[in-house]
């Protein structure tokens, strides 16, 4: 294995110059750099120090896979599309990110329900209407939210969004677990 060169994807992973481990590990940015060459090969207790710094243990210096890099950014083409009926459910990310959250771009067209028959699962959800109304259901209460207004409730208490107004209503909404 590239002992130097695994150090420096790595140090650049986070963010360190040379000079900058070095300086959290007491070491010279030379000696760092000398690592990173493969003219100096560390010992295992002055690469546990440098490490350290980092931080990393030893084993996660040798297994991290640092060719397995998670979609950070997703364009509007490649959001996934769960709802129905007049109800669009873009989501951003995917389910292989294995992300404790989901997050969803929203748009409920005028008239559009989901549901007469109350959800309710696990979780929690929030949201911030952006553009036109709908009205929320939660737990027997009926509330109107218009552009601006903001929700947050426990999802496994009963829960409706019904677009009653004659514009396409838009949201931005987190849920926990992603799984809903």
């Amino acid at each position: 294995m590239d002992v130097g060169d695994r150090l420096k994807k790595i140090r650049q992973i986070y963010g360190f110059s040379q000079r900058e481990l070095a300086k959290r590990v007491g070491l010279t940015n030379s000696t760092i750099s000398m690592i990173e060459q493969n003219r100096v090969s560390p010992s295992v207790s002055s690469l546990k120090k440098i490490l350290d710094g980092i931080p990393m243990s030893v084993s996660e210096f040798f297994t991290v896979d640092l060719n397995a890099h998670d979609k950070v950014v997703y364009r509007p083409d490649e959001l996934i599309d769960i709802g129905s009926d007049g109800i669009e459910l873009r989501l951003v990310g995917s389910v292989e990110n294995k992300s404790g959250l989901a997050l969803l771009i929203e748009s409920y067209e005028p008239g559009a329900d989901t549901g007469t028959e109350m959800m309710s699962h696990e979780g929690e959800e929030a949201g911030t209407v952006i553009e036109g109304s709908i009205e929320v259901t939660i737990g027997g209460e009926v509330h109107r939210l218009d552009a601006g207004d903001s929700y947050s409730f426990s999802t496994q208490i009963p829960h409706r969004f019904r677009n009653r107004s004659k514009k396409t209503c838009r949201i931005v909404s987190a849920h926990t677990p992603p799984t809903f």
